[in-house]
């Protein structure tokens, strides 16, 4: 499921970066920005009244 998101949503679906270290640094700061937005949604969710 997270790396089906990170394709469709993010966008992933070609490494712009060449070589295996591009492809590795790019998908890590894939997978950090959706954890981001995961941790935002988590945090700043309003309190039910």
């Amino acid at each position: 499921m997270l790396f089906a998101h990170l394709k469709r949503i993010l966008g992933l679906n070609r490494l712009r970066l060449r070589g295996p270290r591009g492809a590795q640094n790019e998908f890590t700061l894939a997978a950090i920005a959706q954890n981001l937005r995961r941790l935002a949604k988590l945090t700043f969710q309003p309190i039910p009244a």
